[in-house]
């Protein structure tokens, strides 16, 4: 039995409940980052994926690990020499949710695979969040409402050695593809503390250059899975803004370097938009199908 199989063995975590709501500094604070004014104010409908802004993790700086993600966690598996990769997810919204509006999150453990890739064995870990509408002013969720949304989470743990490299080299160039609509987004060290700030994310490999690349062995600092996957929904709410998002299903297919700029494409298609984004100059990091 391997090391990796071994650690997901008898890893079981409970589902956990949390309460909380996106403010609408965090809003205002997100919309500079994509130098926008505020897009959004109180009790005004959050934009999808916005409540990444909310819920986040804060452990004290002694349990965080060599890597700057917390070394324990519950939902984080005892694997050894362990490195994360953000692989993509799915969301369904069933009503709006608004900024500053309290809602309580279920997370539970949905499944685990173990796969074998092309650098050893992966384990593919989904999680799943219900979110609730906190009824009747319940500030501690204990009387929950209508929900709201689903959400599916697939993150990547594999084990890794200090040192070794991971095999991802600077990427092979390939030209922007054509879309319908697009836009880009300057990026650089400022970009990524900028997104690590805001979601709360020591991960070192965005901000740590000797560590990114001495480390973990990738070729620069790493541009955050999660902002390309908010930056797809971003096609959708500056062209489509009339149109309520029922549902997102993304997939993260490779990392991307600090340095070149950002790249955002969407085309529509029946149901809704093709979207896609990466860094200039390389293939697309995100793919995905917004519905409308």
């Amino acid at each position: 039995m391997s090391a990796l199989t071994d650690g997901f063995r008898d890893w079981a975590p409970e589902p956990v409940a949390s309460v909380d709501a996106v403010s609408p500094w965090s809003v205002a604070a997100f919309s500079g980052l994509l130098d926008l004014d505020p897009v959004a104010a109180e009790g005004d409908p959050l934009p999808p994926l916005w409540h990444w802004l909310a819920f986040l993790d804060t452990p004290p700086q002694s349990a965080l690990g060599a890597d700057g993600h917390p070394a324990h966690g519950h939902f984080l598996p005892p694997v050894p020499d362990r490195r994360r990769m953000f692989a993509g997810g799915r969301m369904i919204w069933h009503a709006t949710w608004r900024v500053g509006e309290p809602v309580v999150r279920h997370l539970s453990l949905e499944g685990v695979k173990i796969r074998e890739g092309r650098s050893g064995e992966m384990a593919f870990v989904t999680t799943r969040a219900d979110f609730r509408r906190v009824a009747g002013g319940a500030a501690d969720g204990s009387t929950e409402g209508e929900l709201v949304a689903t959400e599916y989470q697939d993150i990547v743990y594999r084990s890794q050695p200090a040192g070794a490299a991971r095999g991802t080299a600077a990427p092979e160039p390939a030209p922007r593809p054509d879309h319908e609509w697009g836009f880009t987004l300057p990026t650089g060290p400022e970009l990524l503390f900028r997104m690590s700030a805001l979601t709360y994310n020591t991960h070192r490999i965005h901000y740590d250059r000797p560590y990114a690349t001495g480390v973990e062995g990738y070729p620069g600092l790493v541009v955050h899975g999660p902002l390309f996957a908010v930056l797809g929904l971003e096609i959708a709410r500056r062209h489509r803004p009339e149109a309520a998002v029922r549902s997102y299903s993304y997939r993260l297919t490779a990392p991307a370097f600090d340095g070149p700029d950002l790249w955002v494409g969407g085309t529509p298609d029946g149901s809704g938009i093709e979207v896609a984004a990466g860094s200039d100059g390389a293939p697309a990091s995100v793919s995905g199908h917004v519905d409308l």
